[in-house]
């Protein structure tokens, strides 16, 4: 064990002497939680020994069902692999067993302790290795909405928003940043902000976003591209605990209501160079910035149709995309322009940045950044043009070409050589297993709707 950990486990204990357990948490290919619950006795050994957990864990559904065709079930023995502590990532869980709780984040390796291919941090690692041997950095802030919901479903069993905590009355209208709101959800708003201090998660905006019950929280952007997107997993269960902890549920479902706006994810991307430079700012201050911002917003946009998969990684992902939600449904991009999938925000010169506004609230952080970043990756190595820049309603001017289809979104990742190099061919080979089983599980369910609208008149 070495003295940087155990001193990280022994001061925590000693600052927090309440904790009598510990959550060891890992994030499968849907980004569920999945893991051990240790004594805090036990806290120095998981830091000496790390923990183990087998292999199969990246071999789930969304319904914790192991899916064998990825090869990492039965048919492999279902070994273990070992887990080891994120540096940093302990803390407690304030509204978990009034605050007796933590938490400590795990990456997945190989009895070597080489990275174990499957794990979705460890495929992001991967990526992040190759910009560092060019010498980049990526900078990332990642924005999730999500909606609360009432634990109670409607006469239909659906979900409905909640009471408002303030009012009393169940929301019904759009009220996009209505500070109204943020005011009857203050009580909720402030205990995710007290949670995700002591967590240290670096929080930024929240604001009310469209439909019903819809929120969005906001992470600083970061210069640790894995920190950011630990913080966005942990930010994920924080919300949803503290939320249970008011009387209702979050979810990061990405289309909860058919006829209102889905959950999205915005990831904002720049790059660094060994000077701490922006290399997407253009030096002489041109505010359409630099040939590698182009570069990247060409890869970007090649790669889109594969990322699909990624970005839109289950059923009702697909529902999300619909006109007049301000989904983007075509590969376009503009200057701060909402219309489209690549917006170039304004703002100071120097925070040049891509916002990517195409992937689901359900969407992995780890995988869709990783495949972000190999997009950009891509157009920076061969120097790829993109198309002009969209001006104006993109989505009156493209017609909507990025695939409303689960199989057809798997089926451009498996034939996408760009994706399956950067992420690794074995990797990809593991989630196709994976989502297909699922897709094939979800085809096998007959929906109310199907019964509504065919049982009799057919």
């Amino acid at each position: 064990m070495s003295s940087r950990p155990a001193a990280e486990a022994q001061a925590f204990l000693e600052q927090h002497p309440e904790i009598d357990s510990v959550d060891l948490l890992i994030s499968d290919l849907n980004g569920v939680m999945r893991g051990k619950r240790l004594p805090w006795s036990n806290l120095a050994k998981a830091y000496a020994q790390g923990v183990h957990l087998p292999a199969s864990v990246f071999a789930l559904d969304i319904n914790g069902n192991t899916i064998e065709a990825t090869g990492l079930g039965l048919s492999s023995g279902d070994g273990d692999r070992l887990c080891q502590p994120v540096a940093g990532s302990l803390a407690p869980c304030p509204w978990l067993r009034g605050g007796r709780q933590a938490q400590l984040l795990m990456t997945m390796c190989e009895a070597d302790g080489g990275p174990f291919f499957a794990d979705p941090r460890q495929v992001l690692s991967r990526v992040l290795a190759r910009f560092r041997q060019a010498g980049l950095t990526p900078v990332v802030a990642v924005e999730m909405e999500f909606s609360l919901v009432d634990r109670a479903r409607d006469a239909l069993g659906m979900a409905q928003p909640p009471l408002s905590p303030g009012s009393g009355e169940r929301a019904a209208q759009s009220q996009l940043f209505s500070i109204g709101e943020l005011d009857e959800y203050a009580d909720f708003l402030e205990a995710i902000q007290q949670a995700a201090a002591t967590q240290g998660l670096p929080l930024d905006t929240a604001l009310k976003e469209c439909a019903p019950g819809q929120f969005e929280i906001n992470l600083l952007h970061c210069a640790d591209a894995l920190a950011a997107c630990d913080s966005a997993v942990l930010l994920k269960r924080l919300i949803k605990g503290v939320a249970l902890a008011h009387g209702f549920e979050a979810t990061f479902m990405a289309k909860p209501y058919g006829q209102e706006a889905g959950n999205g994810t915005h990831v904002h991307i720049s790059l660094l160079d060994a000077a701490g430079d922006n290399v997407f700012a253009a030096a002489d201050g041109e505010p359409l910035g630099t040939p590698r911002l182009h570069q990247a917003i060409a890869g970007l946009l090649v790669t889109m149709p594969a990322a699909m998969a990624f970005c839109a990684p289950n059923l009702n992902s697909f529902r999300r995309f619909q006109p007049g939600f301000y989904v983007p449904m075509a590969p376009t991009w503009g200057y701060d322009n909402r219309s489209v999938a690549l917006r170039i925000p304004a703002g100071p010169h120097a925070a040049r940045r891509i916002e990517h506004r195409v992937a689901g609230a359900d969407a992995n952080p780890y995988l869709l950044l990783a495949t972000l970043l190999a997009g950009i990756e891509h157009g920076l190595d061969h120097a790829l043009t993109p198309p002009p820049p969209i001006t104006g309603n993109a989505y009156a001017q493209v017609a909507p070409s990025l695939t409303n289809s689960w199989q057809q979104a798997l089926d451009l990742l498996e034939g996408d050589a760009v994706l399956n190099e950067a992420l690794g061919r074995e990797f990809v080979s593991v989630f196709l297993a994976n989502r297909r089983a699922e897709r094939e599980a979800a085809m096998q369910a007959v929906s109310r709707l199907e019964y509504d609208w065919y049982l009799r008149q057919v």
